[in-house]
């Protein structure tokens, strides 16, 4: 029986033994002898007192009444100590649903994250930076593990919370109850994080399919992002969430990623810093008084944000547009900044622009590039395929893994190549002795891939790791540097080779978990995100500076601005070589620049821009 039943039978049976004892002492003449007029309202205050108190019989007189009076006050004991167990079972009750996460959250505007994988630390840590300037802010969790489990692990991994409150539940996801506890009609935004194991994206489009066909479903659409593995389910999702559901496609983006890092010295710092809340990230701004200014002029408007696009009122978010593209009233800025209010309008600076400083030359024309890809995974055709869009004609590839399948997957799914030709080799590249009898120094860029298709992560991640350590001992005793972008399945396993130069870059699902935090705080991100990792439209390049501006003179960034702005470009900081190329400083990278700083560029610095080549 519940609680409140419980307690209204044990205060009934007080109150019958009350009137009852009153009833008879009243009847009897049983009162107190000094007490000739004992009513009964007295009566029933008497029993009253010593029900609830024992010691009240102590002062009793005449054995009538102090035996009626013993008999109410062990009935008492009895029913006090029966309802102090009631009340101690209900409050440990209560406990334990407590622990085990079942209570209803009762937040609003809340990020709601649905399942548990080692991704949702980064997640979190990235949320709490997110919201630092937001009041109340709260994160609810609903995963199929133990509650307290899940706070203990999120106290060990994620110290400063700031001023996020994590509110933790444990139930199914793609149960509509479970669901409905975690209240997703009052969220700001929802997260779905597959779950590790075998078909993960079935389980997201279920837990879609619970959100936005549920029977409590508000009017408002939602603002869901999710992961998709298999780029074969991304249509049928999509048709599920329309408009609320904003995918990203794991396996094309690592792919994109892989290929454009692994030609460029430094593009890899460019793309963590901007994922990342602990730095400068991309932002969306209105501001009406720029109406009727091409892209071209507002340019050099914010002095400590960088314009990179447009936002316009109806369509989708434009990268680097032409520079006579028109701002509208209702336009927004799409702008690199340390946060959404430090994007301010500023005057335009007089004589700010060095113009004998200006050099417009032609980027180099370019040559054929040699990439070795050591590993297999099913993402290896897309990777060079990838590839192709990017390099030269007559460039080279060379993979070298112990998967027998590879050379005849690679010539059915290469074969549209234009600009590379694809050679295999069948050998262990975990092998000294195989990495030895490489030829290095022939070769511009290497890839390693994890063994994903075959290996458990753990084991794949063992290969990977031993096949880095190897390269990195080869090339520091051959003092030759060169571009090693590998490929780490999980985080923990990343933090234990952690990057120790610029052009040394390992991709994780870390990576996709800053994306997905970045764009559940703006699903128009998705499409600059998308944008950016493709080869049609802009991407992000570091050219040399020297076909910008005169190397060895004082510069400020505007000039740097008016430089790219000539060649239809967007500038948006730059790598010197001069620093320190230490961790510390980000290997000489400074995204978003604070225009009016002086710089002075060497031979071989690069200007960080926006271009479509």
């Amino acid at each position: 029986r519940g609680f409140i039943a419980l307690t209204t039978g044990l205060g009934l049976i007080s109150l019958i033994v009350i009137i009852a004892a009153s009833t008879v002492v009243v009847a009897g003449g049983w009162g107190p002898p000094e007490d000739s007029h004992f009513t009964f309202a007295e009566a029933l205050w008497a029993s009253l007192l010593r029900t609830l108190d024992p010691g009240t019989m102590g002062g009793d007189q005449g054995w009538g009444f102090r035996i009626i009076m013993l008999l109410v006050t062990m009935g008492g004991i009895f029913i006090i100590s029966t309802l102090i167990g009631v009340v101690n079972n209900a409050i440990e009750n209560k406990l334990t649903e407590l622990r085990k996460g079942r209570s209803v959250v009762v937040e609003s505007g809340h990020t709601l994250i649905l399942g548990w994988s080692p991704e949702i630390f980064t997640m979190i840590k990235e949320l709490v930076i997110a919201n630092e300037h937001r009041k109340d802010p709260c994160i609810v969790i609903l995963a199929d593990q133990d509650k307290v489990a899940m706070e203990d692990e999120l106290i060990e991994k994620v110290a400063s919370r700031n001023n996020t409150k994590i509110v933790c539940r444990s139930g199914n996801p793609i149960d509509i109850d479970d669901l409905a506890i975690v209240s997703p009609q009052t969220s700001r935004s929802i997260i779905i994080l597959p779950p590790e194991g075998q078909n993960p994206d079935a389980t997201t489009l279920k837990i879609i399919l619970a959100i936005v066909q549920g029977k409590n479903r508000r009017r408002e659409p939602y603002h869901i992002t999710a992961q998709i593995h298999d780029p074969r389910n991304m249509d049928v999702t999509a048709m599920v969430g329309k408009n609320e559901v904003e995918l990203v496609q794991i396996s094309e983006m690592i792919s994109r990623l892989i290929a454009q890092t692994c030609r460029q010295s430094g593009l890899s710092i460019v793309y963590s810093e901007l994922l990342g809340y602990d730095g400068d990230e991309i932002y969306f701004q209105a501001e009406p008084s720029l109406a009727g200014r091409t892209y071209g002029e507002i340019l050099d408007r914010y002095r400590d944000s960088a314009v990179i696009g447009i936002m316009p009122e109806k369509g989708e978010p434009m990268l680097n547009p032409p520079m006579d593209q028109v701002f509208g009233p209702r336009d927004q800025v799409i702008a690199i900044s340390e946060n959404f209010d430090t994007i301010r309008l500023s005057p335009p600076e007089a004589d700010a622009v060095n113009r004998s400083a200006i050099l417009n030359l032609r980027e180099a024309e370019p040559t054929p590039e040699t990439t070795l890809i050591l590993g297999w995974n099913w993402r290896a055709p897309a990777i060079i395929n990838e590839l192709d869009n990017y390099v030269a004609p007559g460039s080279t590839v060379l993979l070298i893994s112990s998967e027998p399948e590879a050379e005849r997957l690679l010539a059915h799914n290469c074969r549209n190549l234009k600009n590379q030709q694809v050679n295999c080799m069948l050998a262990d590249t975990t092998s000294r002795e195989v990495l030895d009898e490489i030829e290095l120094t022939a070769f511009k860029h290497l890839i390693i891939l994890s063994y994903s298709d075959r290996l458990n992560p753990q084991e794949a991640d063992s290969v990977s790791m031993i096949t880095l350590l190897h390269l990195r001992d080869i090339t520091r005793k051959l003092e030759y540097p060169m571009s090693i972008v590998s490929e780490m399945l999980d985080q923990r396993n990343r933090s234990l080779v952690e990057v120790s130069q610029a052009d040394d870059y390992i991709v994780s699902n870390h990576f996709i978990s800053l994306v997905v935090t970045q764009i559940s705080q703006n699903k128009h991100l998705n499409t600059i995100f998308k944008d950016l990792f493709d080869a049609d439209g802009s991407e992000i390049y570091l050219k040399l500076s020297a076909n910008y501006v005169k190397s060895g003179v004082p510069v400020n960034f505007y000039t740097v601005l008016e430089a790219a702005r000539a060649k239809g470009e967007t500038a948006i900081g730059y790598h010197l070589k001069s620093v320190p190329q230490t961790r510390e400083n980000l290997f000489g990278i400074k995204i978003n620049p604070l225009k009016s700083d002086m710089i002075t560029f060497g031979e071989w610095d690069r200007i960080i821009v926006l271009a479509e080549d």
